[in-house]
């Protein structure tokens, strides 16, 4: 049984998991070819090397 008074807990990073998913799941039916290339997969997951760059983009000048 479920305490009475409000007492949810958040898991803030299970939420976070699931909205990646969620958008990993909103380019994949928005995307024309069967897959998602890497990279497309790393700029939807805000995946970045050390320059601040979305991870296998040409480096900035």
């Amino acid at each position: 049984m479920a305490p009475v008074g409000g007492t949810a807990v958040q898991d803030h990073v299970a939420l976070a998991e699931i909205e990646l998913c969620g958008d990993l799941i909103i380019a994949a039916s928005a995307a024309r070819g069967e897959r998602l290339s890497a990279d497309r997969i790393d700029e939807v997951l805000r995946v970045f090397d050390g320059d601040g760059a979305v991870a296998g983009d040409e480096p900035r000048p």
